[in-house]
């Protein structure tokens, strides 16, 4: 057995993984267009309505709705459903906090779903057990771009008549039993953020084949401003401005083309590491959901038996940079908002309102699943521009380290 790098001995890998490049001269072409158009505001331009239009078309769904993020678009899907303050949404307990921030701001209360064991996804079991009588909506979460197991949830969305959510902010073009993730549910949410598949930097995006729920959602974009031609303002209720630029339309439209083949390629190197790793004992390469896809946003596996905290410090030394616990702790132990209800001022609203009338505790023991696997999942990064080689590195280093433990 090889000796370490940690121990002294040669490292796997000594040069660097390729960078990824998401932007090349079609964004280029795309946003020379729109600044030569002299006109940046969306509502006027050209770009954002064509992005929406070819991004509804792509997904083959009626409705696209373009906004500022992955947060802005989770907020005016659940703001399309319009619930009344104190009401209950479930979600998933591994999120970015963009999955709660419009639950909160809408006066709801997010409800954690543990996950099921060797999953890192929402447990639908637990979902079921979670729902009470001020239950609106279900948010899944398609973490790392690992499907949920969404045939399971949408039985039970409609045994209890609950509209259900999707966060594909991980997940573009992930297929599941021959549908894409974000047309199962009722609304889909895209987070257009530096690192996704597809890429502005910056951006959102909301999709659905409901008509109530899709002029609802461009209006809330856009402060609830029903923008006649002629005539006072109406605003026709409260809402905020979500609105993305030309800019962020024109570089979407050239990613749009591409996010395709990044996915595909992504799925490829990403289920080779898999085909790699998955007789080495005490490893869990990513889990993939039955009649699923896993878009590999990040490629997760879990460190059964071994120390993590030693498996991966030895992984790094070997030239994989690799990380530990992803979040580190669930979604309710690490944001102030829910732990403290440091919300709006010193209210504590919506957690103390008159509409809830309940007292709710975010406090370790909440999803034990997730918060116990959290502490053994390790991440590493994928992008399309690596090649066989580079995926065989990380084998190499998994096994070496492993057979070393």
């Amino acid at each position: 057995m090889e000796k370490l790098a940690i121990e002294g001995g040669k490292p796997v890998r000594n040069k660097p993984f390729p960078k990824r490049t998401p932007f090349g001269e079609k964004e280029i072409r795309q946003v020379t267009e729109a600044i030569k158009s002299q006109n940046l505001f969306a509502p006027s331009g050209k770009k954002v309505k064509e992005f929406e239009e070819e991004f509804a078309k792509k997904y083959g769904v009626k409705y696209a709705v373009a906004s500022t993020s992955g947060t802005a678009a989770i907020h005016i899907a659940i703001a399309g459903l319009n619930p009344d303050p104190g009401s209950e949404i479930i979600t998933a307990p591994v999120t970015d906090f963009g999955t709660i921030a419009g639950i909160l701001f809408q006066g709801c209360i997010p409800i954690f779903a543990d996950w099921k064991e060797n999953t890192f996804n929402m447990d639908p079991d637990d979902i079921e057990r979670k729902i009470t009588k001020k239950t609106v909506a279900i948010i899944v979460v398609h973490l790392f771009g690992n499907p949920c197991d969404m045939d399971k949830i949408m039985k039970i969305a409609k045994k209890y008549k609950l509209p259900v959510i999707e966060d594909c902010s991980q997940a573009y073009f992930t297929p599941y039993k021959e549908k894409l993730v974000g047309t199962i549910g009722d609304i889909g949410c895209f987070s257009m953020q530096q690192s996704k598949h597809l890429t502005a930097g910056e951006g959102g995006l909301t999709i659905t084949n409901n008509k109530k729920y899709a002029e609802r959602m461009a209006l809330f974009r856009d402060k609830g401003w029903s923008r006649r031609k002629w005539g006072p303002r109406a605003y026709l209720f409260l809402g905020l401005n979500y609105r993305p630029t030309e800019l962020t339309g024109a570089v979407g439209l050239a990613q749009l083309e591409k996010v395709e083949k990044v996915v595909k390629k992504r799925n490829k190197l990403g289920d080779y590491l898999t085909k790699l790793i998955k007789d080495i004992p005490g490893i869990l390469p990513a889990p993939v959901v039955s009649g699923g896809k896993h878009s590999y946003w990040l490629y997760p596996f879990k460190i059964m038996d071994f120390p993590p905290k030693k498996f991966v410090k030895a992984l790094n030394a070997e030239g994989i940079h690799a990380g530990l616990g992803y979040t580190g702790k669930p979604i309710y132990l690490c944001s102030e908002a829910l732990r403290k209800k440091k919300t709006f001022g010193n209210s504590g609203y919506p957690f103390n309102s008159q509409y809830y009338g309940r007292k709710i505790e975010y406090k370790e023991g909440l999803c034990p699943v997730a918060e116990k696997e959290l502490k053994r999942i390790s991440i590493i990064g994928i992008n399309e521009n690596f090649e066989k080689e580079d995926i065989e590195s990380y084998a190499r280093a998994i096994k070496k380290v492993a057979g070393n433990l």
